[in-house]
């Protein structure tokens, strides 16, 4: 095949590659995506594929189907509903329904800007050329430009390799029968949202978290209503516990406790959640002189790595490895290739654990702005008080504002209760707007809605609280 000459040549077709390619072909870039699809891939990639898309609508088919059985033994409200039953192979079938009309979305879109797709493996031969191993044979790309957006890939355990009961967060999702016996090695966001899941689902679900508590990167405060919620469930949960192997019949976990006991939990399938690594190996990176940043590219505030036009966005540039972060990294990336004065401030990224109930978290913590030197005003608003949430039987959590002692500047927002994850957007939009707590309590926000306590949690700091 004749080669393809390009000025953008972007690798990788998940949220960071796809939204590089749009914007590139909106700025009139003649632009080039190649894609590998396969296991866990496709446009889309990780996200829309096998993460957070799926994930999601499973989550909510297992909260649903965990409400009807609810409401079989109760009716606090009325409602009641006799022998409730999902069919989880149909579940699968919608959850690919919407998948499927997503990635074709997104092909769409690139042909719309008219960048030009190519599906296959791709190899960089150097910093301008891409060789393409394609169905019909071997193409070659070059361009003035390369975005490497090749993502990541689930990390194995030593002593629990991937393959037959022991599954990553991919093969979780394309699960067709719900297993009688789970076990989920990793207490971090994708082992706790799957495993809550599961749990709701009918599954006997058991977590084996090495450190002392579940979710270690958010706060206690946050994690403390999850806790709560897994014990509620049935979930138990082993703390200071790490994965040792698997029986010798295959059909248990080995653990180890940090005091020394250990013991087996019988399994029918093992899922290791312990994290995910930059997809650097195999596609001739190594053929190129990349700085890295321990086990990420290196890149500079406008995403460019250490060779010249050639640019990295999302999971290979280090955490945290969220979507909307690739895809704000893809942004300014392509604006800038087509000359606009553009800088990546990663200093406003929310951050979302699907979990029940739900967390999300945007700058910083308390303790994390006392670690940093400021005199600070913060305080929590419980949605106890709040009367949405009493209407939907969701009085677990608080929203917690915290800010400033002098100037009242918010620092960070968070938030731990059913449906927080819609709050993101305005916890993100204050602080990328350098919102004091004057002008959040100053806001009208809308009643009944979850979002008066962040209102009523800036006026608790202000200490001129209304409804508490």
């Amino acid at each position: 095949m004749a080669d393809i000459a390009a000025k953008v040549l972007v690798v990788g077709g998940g949220p960071g590659g796809y939204v590089a390619a749009i914007r590139a072909g909106q700025l009139g870039l003649d632009t080039v995506l190649v894609e590998q699809g396969g296991r866990g891939g496709g446009l889309g990639g990780t996200c829309l594929n096998v993460g957070c898309i799926p994930s999601k609508a499973i989550i909510h088919a297992a909260q649903a189907y965990h409400h009807a059985v609810e409401q079989a033994a109760s009716a606090p409200f009325g409602l009641r509903v006799e022998h409730p039953a999902i069919d989880f192979a149909r579940t699968v079938e919608w959850k690919d329904g919407i998948v499927g009309r997503l990635t074709g979305g997104v092909g769409t879109l690139l042909k719309r800007h008219n960048v030009k797709i190519v599906q296959g493996h791709a190899e960089m031969v150097d910093g301008k050329t891409c060789k393409v191993d394609t169905d019909t044979g071997p193409q070659v790309i070059r361009a003035e430009h390369v975005v490497l957006a090749t993502g990541s890939v689930p990390a194995p355990l030593s002593t629990l390799p991937f393959g037959g009961k022991v599954i990553s967060s991919t093969e979780a999702l394309a699960l067709t029968m719900v297993p009688e016996r789970l076990v989920v090695v990793g207490a971090g966001y994708i082992g706790l949202e799957l495993g809550t899941a599961f749990a709701k689902l009918g599954a006997k679900v058991t977590i084996v978290e090495a450190e002392e508590r579940i979710l270690p990167s958010y706060d206690v405060e946050l994690t403390r209503p999850v806790a709560k919620r897994l014990r509620a469930l049935g979930v138990e949960v082993l703390l200071k516990t790490r994965a040792a192997g698997l029986a010798t019949d295959g059909n248990a976990v080995l653990v180890e406790e940090e005091g020394g006991g250990k013991h087996s939990l019988p399994a029918d399938r093992i899922l290791v959640a312990t994290g995910r690594r930059a997809r650097l190996d195999d596609c001739g990176l190594d053929r190129l002189d990349l700085s890295m940043n321990g086990r990420f590219l290196a890149v500079d505030e406008r995403c460019a790595t250490s060779m010249r036009n050639v640019w990295a966005v999302g999971d290979i540039t280090g955490e945290p490895m969220l979507a909307h972060r690739a895809m704000a990294q893809a942004v300014v990336v392509a604006e800038t290739i087509a000359g606009q004065r553009r800088v990546f401030d990663s200093a406003v990224i929310p951050a979302v654990c699907f979990t029940d109930p739900e967390i999300v978290t945007v700058g910083l913590s308390p303790e994390a702005a006392r670690q940093a030197g400021r005199e600070i005003k913060t305080a929590s608003f419980p949605f106890q008080a709040n009367g949405r949430a009493l209407t939907l039987r969701a009085e677990e959590g608080f929203v917690r504002v915290t800010a400033r002692a002098d100037n009242h500047l918010v620092l960070g927002i968070a938030a731990v209760g059913a449906g927080v994850s819609e709050l993101a957007s305005a916890f993100g939009l204050a602080l990328e707007m350098g919102a004091r707590l004057e002008d959040i309590a100053g806001t009208i926000h809308a009643h009944p809605t979850l979002g008066e306590a962040f209102h009523e949690a800036s006026l608790r700091a202000l200490g001129e609280a209304l409804h508490i």
